[in-house]
């Protein structure tokens, strides 16, 4: 049983709420610049892109793993322990790029600072629900969470591309958001957490977060997560590869893509948080949906002059899927399990950033061409219209959420 302690002020809530938004977009600086760091690694190592593609597989399957085996620490040990642990393990591995230059090296770097995102996420993800006074509010703040993620997808890429053009090496990308990092720590060791309790032996642990693969909503939720991911993924993974030798009239278009699509997805999340506090959840998941499916359709048949305009536009239709299928697992449960349920959909999220990017490195590989990659890319966004689709239909988890927001929420709280 867990009990919150905290009478929050709303100063306090105001930075907590601003350190958990900074956490996300400090983190996305890096995971979303990979796919302009894949082709310097292509060059550099002389690499194919399956195997250039470790860059995005070793730190998603740390964050799977860590999201999976560690999820139950932030019921364990509270939001703040989790949360200041995982962003110390996470600078030191951003800093330690600065030395070293093999590619094994750096891969290794990848999957520990993979590891450290997946533990102060999921306390940053349990955070939330501490926070929040109703299941709506939860999924309105997730939005501007990821919101705030893909500003930094916007930053990290931006920048990195400006590294590129004068000279400097990738990698001091990594060792800009270690600093960045650094300061989150200082900052996150200064704020008042909501304090969490258990009972001994009732204490959340690996056992609990294995008993969740076997509920309903949750394995429903996070194989949703892991659909949007693997669409979600093909984009900023494969898309500069597949534009790279475009040549049309959307040559600007083409060389900032990746900017345009990050900067389509913030503007959505960002109207998102205000959106699904005034529309049905399920209907609009399920038109954004649909509205992905049409863009990777376009890709699959039309190739890269195609591509370059539906791929970045897609962007703002994925806006609100991935946080709102997030908060919405998350929600199905007590507060006292958030960190466990977060953690397993975590788990699936980065075994979809691994699996369906290598998926598709492998099938452009065999056929020689970056589209038919997009091809698969196209299967999971079918797939996952016709799960939302369903879900619309149907409203499974109505009656679940309705009972939490009476039994978990305190409507009387200040946020």
């Amino acid at each position: 049983m867990i009990q919150n302690t905290f009478e929050p002020g709303r100063t306090n809530l105001t930075l907590i709420k601003a350190l958990t938004y900074l956490m996300f977009m400090m983190f996305a600086m890096t995971t979303d610049s990979v796919g302009i760091i894949i082709p310097e690694i292509i060059k550099t190592f002389g690499l194919s892109m399956t195997a250039a593609g470790t860059f995005q597989y070793a730190t998603m399957g740390g964050i799977a793993l860590a999201g999976f085996f560690l999820g139950s620490l932030a019921d364990r040990w509270g939001r703040k322990p989790t949360i200041v642990i995982g962003l110390t393990a996470l600078a030191i591995a951003y800093l330690l790029f600065a030395v070293g230059n093999s590619f094994a090296y750096f891969s290794v770097l990848l999957g520990i600072s993979g590891v450290a995102i997946g533990v102060f996420k999921t306390g940053a993800l349990a955070l939330i629900g501490d926070i929040t006074t109703s299941t709506t509010q939860h999924t309105s703040i997730m939005n501007m969470a990821e919101a705030f993620f893909g500003i930094g997808s916007i930053i990290g890429p931006a920048v990195l591309t400006r590294l590129l053009i004068t000279g400097v090496s990738w990698k001091w990308l990594y060792v800009l958001a270690g600093g960045i990092c650094v300061l989150l720590i200082l900052m996150a060791w200064k704020v008042r957490y909501p304090q969490t309790m258990h009972a001994g032996e009732n204490a959340p642990g690996l056992g609990r977060t294995l008993l969740m693969l076997r509920n309903p909503f949750a394995l429903a939720f996070s194989l949703g997560a892991f659909l949007y991911v693997a669409a979600e993924a093909a984009i900023y993974v494969w898309m500069p590869t597949l534009l790279q030798g475009y040549r049309g009239p959307a040559l600007w278009l083409a060389t900032y893509s990746i900017s345009v699509f990050f900067v389509l997805r913030v503007a959505g999340r960002f109207a998102g948080a205000w959106m699904l506090t005034r529309f049905d959840w399920t209907g609009v998941l399920a038109v954004f949906s649909g509205a992905i499916l049409v863009c990777f359709l376009g890709t699959a048949f039309g190739g890269a002059e195609v591509a370059v305009y539906l791929l970045p536009l897609s962007g703002l239709f994925m806006s609100v899927i991935y946080p709102t299928i997030n908060s919405k697992g998350i929600s199905c449960f007590p507060k006292s399990e958030h960190g466990a349920v977060a953690g397993v959909i975590l788990f699936f999220t980065c075994v979809s950033a691994v699996v369906g990017p290598l998926a598709m490195g492998a099938v452009s590989d065999t056929m020689g061409e970056p589209k038919y990659g997009f091809v698969l890319a196209a299967g999971f966004a079918a797939l996952l219209f016709l799960g939302l689709l369903f879900n619309w239909i149907l409203n499974p988890t109505r009656v679940l959420l309705g009972q939490l927001d009476h039994t978990e929420y305190d409507p009387a709280a200040t946020v």
